[in-house]
């Protein structure tokens, strides 16, 4: 069990690009490629809410709000976790949380802020 240590976030212009990563170096290979893992964002004020998942055979699904801007990817090798974000508006800004389906592991969360 241990923390998901996530990277990539801070400020960036409206119309910018974002690249999150998201390492779970203590999760063991077998157990990250099989798990449908994810990132979920909170904005203050705002619940939880899923922006992007990926299953094991890298089926995704996105928040209808991010669709053709986000991109989700894995690399079970590394046991690490992506969201590419494109073209980045204000209503993105949040706090941003990689999931890997198992209460062991959980995030501190990455702030990504966009300025209009």
């Amino acid at each position: 069990q241990g923390q998901l240590v996530e990277s990539g976030g801070g400020l960036v212009q409206a119309g910018g690009s974002m690249r999150l990563s998201c390492t779970s170096s203590r999760m063991i290979f077998s157990t990250f490629s099989g798990k449908t893992v994810g990132w979920y964002r909170q904005a203050p004020g705002n619940k939880r809410e899923m922006v992007a998942t990926i299953t094991p055979d890298r089926v995704t699904n996105y928040a209808d709000s991010v669709k053709g801007r986000f991109t989700i990817s894995r690399d079970n090798s590394k046991k690490k976790l992506f969201l590419q974000m494109n073209n980045l508006k204000a209503e993105d800004t949040a706090v941003y949380y990689c999931d890997v389906s198992d209460d062991r592991y959980w995030a501190q969360g990455i702030q990504v802020t966009v300025s209009s």
